[in-house]
């Protein structure tokens, strides 16, 4: 057995033997060591957030103190969720290894079809309605962030020009 999935499906173990959450763990791996690891605590905290994935990108990203973690890979005991597989695309991980799939997971009564099912805009049992309001306000403070990151980009730059 792969060690890093060894470790990913021990910590499930502990989720779960905690009463912390579902049987799921996680480890993110850079350069052959383990840099975050977490384990499902959903149940533990009341906070549906805190999956195995989220713990340990989390843990991962203060451990180098930075979100890119590109050059890290994920190993988890279950298929990652729709939350888990945004957070993982936001902090830019390639290649996540896994043990249980989706069908694996819907038989221990964790289901995420219906979520795909909405985010595909597809009929689904999750009725929430998402309704824009504010939008010149809200755009106001996108221009500012581009303004602002327009800046950093000149000043880094400047920065660039002056070092060489």
């Amino acid at each position: 057995m792969n060690k890093f999935m060894e470790k990913a499906i021990r910590l499930g173990e502990i989720a779960m033997n905690k009463n912390a959450g579902g049987p799921f763990g996680a480890v993110i791996v850079c350069k052959n060591k383990i840099v975050g690891q977490g384990y499902n605590k959903v149940i533990g905290t009341n906070d549906p957030t805190k999956h195995a994935e989220m713990v340990a990108i989390s843990n991962a990203s203060a451990k180098l103190k930075r979100f890119d973690l590109s050059d890290c890979v994920l190993y988890a005991s279950g298929q990652p969720c729709p939350m888990c597989l945004a957070a993982i695309a936001w902090a830019r991980i390639k290649k996540v290894y896994y043990a249980n799939d989706y069908e694996s997971t819907r038989e221990i009564e964790f289901d995420d079809h219906d979520i795909y099912q909405f985010i595909k805009g597809s009929p689904s049992k999750i009725n929430i309605k998402l309704i824009q309001i504010d939008k010149d306000r809200g755009a106001n403070l996108y221009r500012k962030w581009k303004n602002k990151k327009c800046l950093i980009n000149r000043l880094i730059e400047l920065q660039h020009l002056t070092i060489v």
